[in-house]
């Protein structure tokens, strides 16, 4: 039926077997994680039980409560952090065999099997699409071969007329470039369907059903994927190798956006995800996760057992499944499949909201996404891992709620006693318990920033992408005042998220935004009107107080809710996030040891003089830069 060599062989490894206990290792790996978590949250919980005593009281109970669940949180990140940074130091003894095959294998075309490279869009910019396509045709061809083993899809699934006749005219270009570059050039082809039904989900299925028997692998990306020749060709010769991989999943950092809110958040995942990658990769072993983007998948393995039920219920929580990945991953490992994560293999990016405005909007998303797992955890079958996966997704948005109510609670009972208590960690606590309590909970807030820097700074080459000790430690620095300044507004706006969705309320699943945005005044006081207005009432609350070591405490919240506008304003700057760059702040390797691929990106992206075109291309062009801003 296919064309493809690896096609015939497909019959043997359909059905592996099936999803089971945890291999005794990973059983360890994931207790060596879980216990010290456990344990660290009850000696919290005792140390604050001890340092203020047994609460009296609903109000002291609830704040109790509260302060220990959101220190729970806290310690699970830290003890990542702590396991991500054992793991890094002892090095490949911790890697999968996939891993370290990855490190070493070389991306040359084995003739052996067929990929579908597929950009899934939606009412996207066509000129920035196909730019990307571009990159990744001429990436492909420099790494040699006929070009006949990978092709590159763009999967339309836009409904706008003007939007998909620029998509079309854009496909038309590529496609006479990609005539002139000579051999050895990848086929790019185009489709668009008349119903897109299921969102993305229902794109990339129908394509199995209508394309996959051409193929025996697929790599997803999104609209802002970017991936290099030799690290498509790499992940196909990995799947060869290894028929028990359903996904395999890489780390897309986020690059190529010069805004400073952008390129502080650039610098920011590039500096601390690492550790959590390690850790999460040594326990969770073959019992990976999907994330929808920059991912490998087996299209008859995808197309056999990830098929997305409709949830019970009516939305916001019932339904299509919104954030689908994940539970597509889970469907895979429930069918035996292995699902793996490659945290370093590099030549693979993406690109994120550049502003803190679209970055809001992006989590409203994903708030009423996650949210939903919670009627996809207890279905039958899924592993305790991919369960896991799904919860955590659940708790990250949770977390916030809590948070916020710690905070609101906490100022109630200060105000009401007269002193910090738990909502000052034990700070203005005067026993051995209290001292206690402050020094682990900080240590716990800490962590993970500081094991993070410590592990770039004991590396030469590891600093010199960050632009060296100086430039590291004064961009790591700024990231934590404007994480100070942003984080309460972040929260504010995700507990309203959750609680809105949990009345009911049903997010536009839209396009996001994608280019550098300047955030106007008008829109961003419109926008963060409620962040404005709480607070205010909290700097009148503490005026009423009176109380010196409270206003000290929360002052910064205070003023980080009331100037939150500015914030987005100054932050969506790209004249700021250029002085930056050219003062040496907030760099990642993508600015110190640019890849030959984002150069060229940011080369084709670069706006240029209007040429002579005919009549329909005039109209086109104008028509889609007006509707996809």
């Amino acid at each position: 039926m296919s064309t493809s060599p690896l096609s015939h062989d497909m019959s043997g490894v359909e059905r592996p077997a099936p999803n089971g206990a945890a291999r005794p290792s990973f059983l360890l790996r994931r207790l060596a994680l879980a216990i010290p978590t456990l344990a660290t949250t009850v000696l919290i919980a005792w140390l604050a039980i001890r340092a203020f005593g047994e609460p009296l009281g609903v109000l002291a109970w609830s704040v109790l409560v509260l302060f220990v669940l959101a220190m729970a949180w806290q310690v699970f990140t830290a003890w990542q952090y702590l396991y991500g940074f054992a793991a890094a130091l002892m090095g490949d003894r911790v890697k999968s065999a996939l891993e370290l095959r990855s490190e070493i294998i070389t991306p040359r075309a084995t003739g052996l099997s067929r990929t579908a490279a597929v950009v899934a869009i939606h009412a996207e910019d066509p000129i920035a699409v196909f730019s990307a396509v571009r990159v990744m045709a001429r990436s492909l061809q420099r790494e040699g071969g006929d070009g006949s083993d990978i092709d590159l899809f763009v999967l339309s699934d836009t409904r706008e007329g003007a939007i998909s006749a620029v998509e079309e005219h854009e496909f038309q270009r590529a496609q006479a470039w990609a005539e002139a570059e000579g051999p050895g050039m990848p086929t790019i082809r185009y489709r668009r369907r008349e119903k897109n039904a299921g969102r993305k989900a229902g794109n990339i299925a129908e394509f199995c059903h209508s394309h996959g028997d051409e193929y025996d692998f697929m790599i997803v990306l999104d609209a802002d994927s970017l991936m290099t020749g030799a690290t498509m060709r790499r992940l196909a010769r990995l799947m060869e190798e290894n028929p028990r991989a359903g996904l395999i999943q890489t780390v897309s950092y986020a690059a190529g956006r010069d805004t400073l809110f952008a390129r502080i958040q650039q610098f920011a995942v590039r500096l601390y995800a690492p550790l959590s990658l390690r850790c999460l990769e040594t326990w969770q072993g073959p019992d990976g996760s999907y994330w929808g983007h920059n991912a490998i998948l087996r299209i008859a393995a995808f197309a056999q057992n990830a098929e997305l039920p409709v949830l019970p219920g009516k939305a916001p929580l019932g339904g299509e499944i919104l954030c689908h990945d994940i539970v597509e991953g889970a469907l895979l490992r429930r069918a035996g499949w292995d699902v793996h994560l490659l945290p370093e293999m590099g030549g693979t990016w993406e690109e994120m909201p550049t502003n803190l405005i679209d970055l809001l909007g992006r989590d409203r998303r994903w708030c009423q996404g996650n949210l939903q797992h919670s009627r996809v955890v207890p279905m039958k079958g899924f592993g305790w891992a991919s369960r896991w996966h799904m919860i955590v997704g659940i708790l990250m948005y949770l977390a916030y709620p809590i948070w916020v109510a710690f905070l609101v609670l906490g100022t109630a009972q200060a105000i009401r006693t007269g002193e910090l208590g738990l909502l000052g960690y034990g700070l203005t606590g005067t026993t051995l318990a209290a001292h206690a309590l402050v020094a682990l909970v900080l240590t716990v807030m800490a962590l993970p920033k500081l094991l993070s820097l410590g592990y770039v700074l004991a590396s030469a080459p590891r600093r010199a992408a960050f632009g060296g000790t100086a430039s590291l430690l004064t961009s790591a620095a700024l990231e934590q005042v404007t994480w100070i300044l942003l984080w309460p507004v972040m929260a504010l706006f995700a507990s309203g998220a959750v609680l809105t969705t949990l009345a009911g309320r049903v997010v536009r699943w839209d396009s996001q935004a994608r280019d550098d945005r300047r955030v106007p005044w008008r829109e961003a006081c419109r926008l963060q009107v409620d962040a404005i207005v709480v607070g205010f009432a909290l700097t009148a609350l503490l005026i009423y107080a009176a109380d010196p070591w409270l206003t000290l405490w929360m002052a910064p919240v205070a003023l980080a809710l009331v100037v939150s506008p500015a914030q987005s304003v100054l932050t969506s700057s790209t004249g700021l996030g250029l002085l930056s760059k050219t003062r040496g702040l907030f760099l990642t390797e993508d600015d110190t040891a640019q890849a030959r691929e984002l150069a060229e990106l940011h080369h084709d992206r670069l706006p240029t003089p209007p040429l002579a075109a005919p009549a329909n291309d005039a109209v086109w062009i104008p028509a889609v830069d007006a509707s996809s801003r």
